[in-house]
């Protein structure tokens, strides 16, 4: 039978193009055009791009000259993060008036369990139309939603009827949907895993799915008994109110490339700096120091050092910088530093979670 813990009614919600779309609500010269919030023709990566820019292949994370290349009427504005967080914390005070089980994965996503919810409301279905409703009396702008039996589920079904639009996969259809996934849709299944999948003939959930739990094993070591389980519609990672802070991190992106280490510790001393106060902010402090370094050629390095005593001050952090920075010879010039912060002193001993689970998905809910 389906344990107890399973029987349960999650909604992922999604806002659009969040960042771009808030940008848009503030200046009414900037809808209906093709938006990016962050980078710039010449330099930096695009944070958000609006739904007008992405019909152009424009998309976080790119760089804004090729987002440039791609959508040559580009309109590039700066991120402005405080309000971003004043309107996302609008959108939390809609949410917890349903459920005090909400879980933010960034500023403009969350899951919410509603299995048993402050309004009395067995549809998960109707109390996602309603906070959809809400956000856009509230704040004007559009949201997205999934739901089903967990939170994988939930936020695969998200993605389905965007932008502005919801989608509810009921239990008895969890399954049937999960086989004819991509295998690198589920969980824990990232680019090095998926080549491997494809190789070994596992394209789909099916493909998945038709696989013995020795095999997965075998061939994905711990792995193996998650992805036998989450094909299955099994996957009981609980939401979490109180999700803890696992790193605080600051970079920054320069106008020119940097090639000297003697101009780089200019500049990591005024990120150091940022970090130390935001350390300070939240009343954290960290183990490990992690410097990531971006070239001209737009590829990623990263160095790290943990220490046996928690940091918080700029100087201590910038020693462990300094050492990092000098670890090796620089392969190129640099157009972004950042230093990260984890391994903090706010962490809790990890648990086991409980893998010996049921697979019947067959209970009927009221979805």
């Amino acid at each position: 039978m389906f344990q107890e813990h399973q029987n349960r009614k999650i909604i992922h919600i999604d806002m659009d193009a969040f960042y771009a779309s808030v940008e848009q609500l503030d200046n009414p010269e900037l809808r209906g055009k093709a938006l990016a919030v962050g980078g710039s023709e010449k330099r930096g990566v695009v944070a958000a791009a609006s739904y007008e820019a992405r019909k152009f292949g424009v998309r976080s994370a790119m760089s804004g000259m090729a987002a440039k290349r791609n959508c040559p009427d580009l309109i590039f504005v700066p991120p402005r993060f405080d309000r971003y967080r004043e309107v996302s914390k609008q959108i939390r005070e809609i949410f917890f008036e349903y459920t005090d089980l909400v879980e933010p994965l960034s500023l403009d996503e969350a899951y919410l369990d509603v299995t048993e919810n402050k309004k009395g409301n067995p549809s998960a279905s109707m109390i996602a139309e309603e906070i959809r409703k809400k956000i856009k009396e509230k704040t004007g702008l559009n949201a997205s939603a999934g739901i089903s039996i967990n939170k994988f589920v939930a936020k695969i079904a998200s993605d389905i009827n965007k932008p502005n639009g919801q989608k509810t996969i009921v239990p008895e259809e969890v399954v049937p949907f999960l086989e004819t996934l991509d295998v690198k849709k589920f969980f824990g299944v990232g680019k090095v895993t998926k080549e491997k999948m494809y190789r070994l003939g596992i394209y789909t959930g099916i493909d998945l799915k038709n696989q013995s739990l020795e095999f997965l094993n075998e061939n994905f070591g711990k792995s193996g008994n998650h992805y036998f389980n989450v094909v299955r519609g099994i996957h009981n990672s609980k939401v979490k109110p109180s999700r803890t802070q696992k790193s605080l991190a600051s970079e920054h992106t320069f106008t020119e490339n940097i090639s000297s280490e003697i101009f780089m510790m200019e500049r990591l001393e005024e990120i150091a700096n940022e970090v130390e106060q935001r350390l300070l902010k939240r009343k954290l402090a960290g183990k490990t120091v992690t410097l990531k370094i971006r070239y001209s050629d737009f590829s990623i390095q990263t160095r790290s050092k943990t220490v046996p005593q928690f940091l918080s001050s700029k100087e201590l952090i910038l020693e462990v910088v300094k050492e990092l920075l000098y670890q090796e010879k620089m392969k190129d010039s640099v157009r972004l530093l950042g230093i990260s912060i984890s391994s903090l002193n706010n962490e809790k001993p990890k648990k086991k979670e409980d893998l010996k689970e049921s697979i019947d998905v067959q209970l009927k809910l009221e979805f």
